[in-house]
């Protein structure tokens, strides 16, 4: 039987020891991070239809219906608007539609934004309400677990909770972690 000599000995220890402090940093050191300032988290209202500048409006705040018509650029020419719904807060990925119904009367109409838009902005989706083809649009989901996700909802009548994606055929706990900032439930 051959023996190590000294020097190999103390080599074979000090690359020892330097992969125990690798594996320390790798898993357990985490370094102080000073807490992250306030961020406000800009709302984000789509307005199309009879008004002036019609787009995506981007708020700090909960914006009004009337300050999302506003910052649109103001209705196109002179109609009477019910100045009661005007104050009706919006939530983000609205979708406001001001349609023309006569010459001096106009609707409004209040959806949610297309599925892509809500992506770019980092808005999540509904897991209740998001179609098959709006589900290919998220990164990791093919055809195959679209259709395991659409399943599970038809057969549960709803997702109750984003966590419920746990049970769906396909999704295990790394493939749910990569997904779930990708929806909400309302």
């Amino acid at each position: 039987m051959k023996y190590l000599s000294l020097g190999q000995q103390k080599i074979l220890f000090v690359l020892a020891l330097f992969i125990l402090v690798l594996l320390y940093f790798q898993f357990y050191y985490h370094p102080f991070r000073p807490p992250p300032e306030k961020s406000v988290r800009e709302v984000v209202v789509e307005v199309l239809g009879e008004v002036r500048n019609p787009g995506i409006q981007i708020f700090q705040h909960f914006p009004t219906l009337k300050e999302s018509i506003e910052k649109a650029g103001g209705l196109n020419g002179v109609a009477f608007f019910d100045t009661n719904s005007s104050s009706e807060v919006l939530e983000t990925g609205t979708l406001l539609a001001i349609v023309k119904e006569s010459q001096h009367q106009i609707k409004v109409k209040l959806g949610r934004m297309e599925a892509r838009k809500l992506l770019i902005f980092s808005i999540p989706l509904d897991l209740n309400r998001v179609s098959m083809e709006d589900l290919y649009l998220i990164p990791g989901i093919g055809e195959s677990l679209a259709s395991e996700i659409v399943t599970y909802r038809r057969r549960r009548k709803g997702f109750r909770s984003v966590d419920e994606l746990r049970k769906v055929k396909g999704i295990g706990e790394k493939k749910y972690n990569d997904l779930k900032g990708y929806f909400t439930i309302k």
